[in-house]
């Protein structure tokens, strides 16, 4: 094998690693079906104050899996906790976010900030969720920290681009279709909450 072949190989696997670790953080990420969520959030908001809170929520959100994908495992031990009370913990901040999306039809604590709404619910629980959490700490034990690095900034990146273009979506759907998007997600939420608390504690009692 010549040292070429050898290149090559090693690339392919790579290339490989790379996109199944991008495609796994991507589904459980899922920034195309948080857009109603964020449409909900920042319909009151001016066009500058929806950039600024999706440019939060991408930042924190690349943050906190940068540093979980790194040091997730270490973070949680220190602070005595197993990512499936994690996930418990995030599925219940999950659920009170779609009870909130149901009889309001948006996140009412987000109405009289402009930043923060990034943070809270987008950022974490719901892009850098206790799924998303859990998927980059096992990229990170199994492909290594270029490959996990490359797939949160390239997820990030999409995720940010998503958002930049809500405006055309909201237009289409208009404030009518915009409101039945978002309590149709916020069972999908619900149900996303609930299976974090569900595989959460079956990993407790399975040990």
């Amino acid at each position: 094998m010549t040292v070429i072949e050898v290149f090559v190989n090693l690339f392919n696997t790579f290339g490989l690693d790379l996109l199944r670790s991008v495609i796994a953080l991507f589904v459980v990420i899922d920034p195309l079906g948080t857009i109603p969520l964020f449409i909900a959030i920042t319909q009151k908001k001016s066009k500058e104050e929806r950039n600024n809170i999706s440019r939060t929520a991408v930042i924190t959100a690349g943050i906190l899996l940068i540093l979980f994908a790194v040091a997730g495992t270490q973070i949680l031990s220190i602070f005595g906790i197993t990512i499936s009370s994690f996930m418990i913990a995030g599925g219940i901040l999950l659920f009170i976010i779609s009870v909130e999306l149901l009889t309001h039809g948006g996140w009412r604590f987000g109405d009289n900030i402009s930043d923060d709404s990034g943070v809270v619910p987008l950022a974490f629980p719901l892009l850098a969720g206790p799924g998303a959490i859990a998927s980059v700490i096992l990229s990170f034990q199994t492909s290594g920290l270029i490959i996990t690095m490359l797939s949160i900034l390239i997820v990030i990146g999409l995720t940010y681009l998503i958002y930049y273009m809500t405006d055309p979506i909201y237009r289409i759907l208009g404030r009518r279709g915009s409101l039945i998007i978002t309590r149709v997600f916020a069972i999908l939420v619900a149900a996303i909450a609930v299976q974090y608390i569900v595989n959460g504690l079956q990993s407790i009692l399975g040990n």
